[in-house]
């Protein structure tokens, strides 16, 4: 028998009730800010101005609204978000923080369409098969400027590996890719944006161990023409 719940069932970030604990203390502004919602808070205010649009690609529970809100950086701030439960998560918590629940949608990166001033997206091209859908799309609707964190170095690694920190009936896998810096770089750059590399504050140029896998974290200010 076919069934059509495919996604959701083999759909890693389903599968970890430590990291929907952990998302659910984010979406309530309990936990700790990580270190590249700070730092790319800090890069959007370089180039944001107030009253602007944001879209957080891939934005979990919807966090990195608080660290809008920390800076004060008056963005009007839109998630989405493949997995269905991070959305649920945001948008029970985050309407009595400020953000309605409608600014928070079920959706894959592939499904969007239209403008938006800016976009962000953070750990979530190096996960899935490969970037280049995904971030045309991304490039396609920012009419302004895209911040970019993924692991990316000299020379592309791809892996498609088992997560074994899950707690699900059945092994599953997940893509833990790093891309070519200069490819990704020129890619940007044929889609009409100027682009600058910015040293990840958290790993500082070095590799850092993630389910058992390595991931070369780097940030990417891309910015319209």
């Amino acid at each position: 028998m076919i069934t059509l719940d495919g996604w959701r069932a083999n759909n890693i970030w389903e599968h970890s009730p430590a990291v929907l604990d952990l998302y659910a203390r984010r979406a309530r502004g309990e936990a700790e800010e990580m270190t590249c919602a700070a730092q790319a808070a800090e890069l959007l205010a370089e180039v944001a101005h107030g009253g602007e649009s944001l879209l957080d690609a891939g934005c979990g529970s919807g966090y990195f609204y608080h660290s809008l809100k920390a800076r004060r950086l008056e963005l009007a701030y839109y998630g989405i978000d493949a997995t269905a439960a991070f959305i649920e998560l945001g948008r029970a918590h985050l309407p009595q923080l400020g953000l309605p629940a409608d600014r928070l949608s079920v959706a894959r990166i592939e499904d969007l369409e239209g403008e938006v001033d800016h976009v962000l997206c953070m750990n979530v091209l190096s996960n899935l098969d490969n970037y280049h859908r995904p971030l045309e799309r991304l490039l396609r609707i920012a009419r302004r400027s895209l911040v970019l964190r993924e692991s990316i170095k000299d020379g592309a690694e791809y892996r498609y590996v088992v997560d074994k920190y899950l707690e699900a009936p059945r092994p599953l896998k997940v893509h833990v890719n790093a891309y070519d810096r200069r490819e990704v770089l020129d890619f940007i750059r044929g889609h009409g944006f100027e682009v600058r590399e910015v040293l990840d504050r958290r790993a500082r140029g070095k590799a850092e161990m993630v389910i058992d896998h390595p991931h070369w974290w780097a940030f990417l200010v891309a910015t319209r023409r």
